[in-house]
């Protein structure tokens, strides 16, 4: 059921999507009518609310996806089409202790947090106060996202504090400076992940991993998705789509080469 404090979804027959937070008294305006937060509240999700001009709307729960896309952003986010592959090939498991650099707008943070659940633990590195400020007042509506969070004010570049890591996310610059730290860091077998938006950083980032004796099976990829318009007369691609937004890099920490003699 809505309550009084929840997140909404409206969608009108168009599928416009409206988002807002419920409050009792409150009237949300449209330009199909008004809708009172009263009529809202109690009832189920996926419930179909009237206007004052009797038109149709759809109330759902907001999904992680609605929610990440329509909250404000302090950076540059990382989609919903890159966070999948994230937690798929970086295997993010239920418990795992993941260390992320840096937070920025708190998105894939709290797609992280789901993922480990709340046996698991996300600590992340931020070097911008400002930014960790702004984001999590913006994440602090989602219920209990901070309970397994530690966000630090910290430059990653100068080491990472943590042990017995189980992921190591790095959404930064300069990622090969990371390297040597992450070989410290990380327990045996597990990955470094890490995201970056042109293939001149993803080769630097390559020939460090490849000098360094503790990691193997570099991989780089990336995702592009391309939506499609289904309708009783026409079957189309939609007009724009989401395409290159950044190379995704993975790789495992394993014991070095023993050279034989």
């Amino acid at each position: 059921m809505f309550c009084d404090g929840d997140g909404a979804i409206l969608v009108d027959r168009r599928e416009r999507r409206y988002s807002i937070s419920l409050s009792r008294s409150k009237t949300f305006h449209t330009h199909v009518g008004t809708v009172s937060h009263d009529n809202i509240i109690g009832k189920p999700h996926g419930s179909r609310i009237y206007t004052s001009t009797d038109h149709q709307l759809l109330a759902f729960s907001p999904t992680l996806v609605d929610f990440v896309m329509e909250m404000p952003h302090a950076t540059q986010v990382i989609y919903p089409k890159d966070t999948g592959y994230i937690l798929m090939y970086g295997d993010i498991f239920p418990g795992a202790n993941v260390v992320e650099a840096g937070f920025g707008s708190g998105v894939l943070t709290l797609a992280l947090l789901r993922a480990v659940g709340r046996e698991g633990k996300v600590t992340s590195y931020e070097i911008k106060p400002d930014v960790i400020y702004k984001s999590l007042k913006s994440l602090d509506t989602m219920p209990d996202f901070q309970e397994n969070l530690i966000v630090k004010e910290g430059n990653i570049y100068e080491g990472i504090l943590e042990t017995e890591v189980d992921r190591l996310i790095l959404d930064v610059p300069e990622p090969w400076h990371v390297v040597p730290h992450a070989a410290n860091s990380l327990v045996s077998g597990g990955i470094l992940i890490s995201f970056l938006p042109t293939i001149m950083q993803v080769h630097q980032l390559h020939l460090r991993l490849k000098e360094n004796p503790r990691f193997e099976l570099a991989e780089t990829a990336e995702v592009s998705m391309r939506p499609w318009s289904i309708s009783t007369q026409s079957i189309r691609p939609v007009h724009r789509m989401v395409a290159h937004t950044g190379f995704i890099t993975t790789a495992r920490l394993c014991d070095p080469i023993v050279e034989s003699t």
